[in-house]
C-alpha cells in the first residue's frame, strides 16, 4: 500500500537513526518501527532478570532499627537546638 505520512521532527530523527544503525531503507525502517510499536509485548521484555550481586558487604538484618535510631538522634538534636 502506498500512502503519504507526515512525520513529526522527533520521529524523523528516530527513523533516520534506525536507518543508519541497521543500514535500512526509509521504507524498511518505517515498517520495522511500526511492527515493533504495534506488536504485542512479550513477557520476557518486561520481566526483571535476576542477577547475583555476591555476598553483602554490610549486615542489613537490623537496617530498619539502625535507620530509626539515626532518625531519632537527628530529631533529638533538632529539638535541643530549637529548630
Amino acid at each position: 500500500m502506498r500512502t503519504t505520512v507526515t512525520l513529526e521532527p522527533d520521529v524523523q530523527v528516530l527513523i533516520e537513526r534506525l536507518m543508519r544503525q541497521r543500514g535500512l531503507s526509509f521504507k524498511a525502517a518505517i515498517n520495522e518501527a511500526i511492527r515493533r510499536g504495534l506488536a504485542p509485548k512479550r513477557s520476557t521484555e518486561s520481566a526483571t532478570i535476576p542477577r547475583n550481586l555476591g555476598e553483602p558487604k554490610v549486615d542489613l538484618t537490623k537496617a530498619l532499627a539502625l535507620a530509626g535510631s539515626l532518625e531519632d538522634e537527628a530529631l533529638a538534636t533538632k529539638l535541643v537546638e530549637g529548630k
